[in-house]
């Protein structure tokens, strides 16, 4: 009988079963999703959720803990740097495993994805909504006083004024032209006054 012996042995050794889900524990939280058989990714599921609370602890002690299974300095500081925090106020469900529809080829084995429930693409939508909406309340709008605002408005009803007397004064400008033909109709008699000189030199011709 196998009492007080949980956990599945996976047909592996002690040694052969630690490194496998250590690999697979750093795959998981380096790429937030990995793709494994059923019966993995519910024992990575335990790991995985115990790094996760250690990482909400963070303290020195629970860094040291998380170093023994990852076996790396750099995955412990992504763990309690950018991963830890995106689950502050959790007690637990920080992993989701989805069933595939397709086994696996050759011995049918069940696949599934096991994921992060929080992930970077959707803590990054977050955190530019909560900085976006401080940024568009008018602080200024608020500030200005009555007096001033009273001031503006009738510098705006002015503008229009302008527009008019530049009217008026451009359609006098027009109507000047008219004038100016009636003045080029009236020295139009004096060029035909030309001939008639003509006939009085020929009166005169006679004359003689």
């Amino acid at each position: 009988m196998r009492h007080r012996k949980s956990g599945r042995k996976l047909n592996r050794s002690n040694t052969h079963r630690a490194a496998m889900f250590k690999n697979m524990a750093r795959a998981l939280l380096t790429y937030e999703q990995i793709r494994t058989t059923e019966a993995k990714a519910k024992e990575l599921r335990r790991i995985v959720d115990k790094l996760i609370t250690l990482a909400l602890r963070n303290d020195l002690h629970a860094r040291r803990q998380a170093y023994k299974v990852l076996g790396s300095h750099q995955m412990v500081q992504r763990l309690f740097d950018d991963i830890g925090p995106r689950f502050e106020g959790g007690k637990g469900g920080y992993t989701r495993i989805m069933k595939l529809a397709q086994p696996r080829k050759g011995d049918c084995a069940p696949m599934v994805i096991i994921e992060l429930t929080m992930k970077s693409a959707d803590a990054a939508p977050a955190e530019e909504k909560a900085e976006e909406k401080p940024a568009k309340k008018p602080a200024a709008k608020k500030s200005e006083p009555k007096e001033e605002a009273a001031e503006k408005k009738p510098a705006k009803k002015a503008a229009p004024k302008k527009k008019a007397e530049a009217d008026e004064e451009k359609k006098p400008a027009k109507k000047a032209t008219p004038k100016k033909k009636a003045e080029a109709k009236e020295e139009k008699p004096a060029k035909k006054a030309a001939p008639k000189k003509k006939a009085d030199k020929k009166a005169d011709d006679k004359a003689e």
